[in-house]
């Protein structure tokens, strides 16, 4: 890809025609909901109906030491689209890996509330607030209260991978 992008794919490196095929009732849907034609995804207060719940990222042992109670789901990666949505959500005391890429996104607090890292600055957000982050900006999402934190998380469908910027 272009400018050293690397498509990143679902987890268990899926590509998208293994991810949208149909799932079964027990595995909670597809990886990522088929979007060939105009539809609602329902939430019920729990999540959206047909999409399965997945882990944060695909890495070795030093990657998963990176971070902590956090999954995602993909909302939205339609092949007509240059974007992706994702949902993410971090557990009491979770966190994301704290890293930067050259990709840019925006996130959108969906629920509860949390902090976010951009830099050397810590910022409290909640239901509603957006967040901007810039290319190579080190950043890190927490959840530090007694609830779960949730986020839309809009990105490049074509993106590069993150690099871990340490602690």
């Amino acid at each position: 890809m272009p400018g050293g992008a690397e498509r990143v794919r679902p987890a268990g490196g899926l590509d998208l025609e293994t991810a949208h095929a149909p799932q079964g009732a027990s595995c909670g849907g597809t990886a990522v909901p088929e979007l060939d034609r105009s539809r609602v995804l329902r939430h019920d207060g729990a999540g959206w109906d047909a999409v399965r719940e997945l882990p944060y990222r695909d890495g070795g042992s030093a990657d998963v030491a990176s971070f902590h109670g956090i999954t995602r789901r993909v909302l939205a990666s339609p092949e007509a689209a240059a974007f992706e949505v994702r949902y993410f959500e971090l557990d009491p005391g979770g966190h994301s890996s704290l890293e930067r890429h050259t990709h840019v996104h925006v996130v959108v607090c969906f629920r509860g509330r949390g902090r976010v890292r951009l830099g050397e600055e810590v910022h409290e957000v909640g239901y509603g607030d957006v967040v901007y982050v810039g290319p190579n900006e080190p950043h890190e999402f927490l959840n530090p209260y007694s609830e779960p934190f949730g986020f839309l998380c809009i990105v490049d469908r074509d993106r590069d991978r993150g690099i871990p910027t340490g602690g």
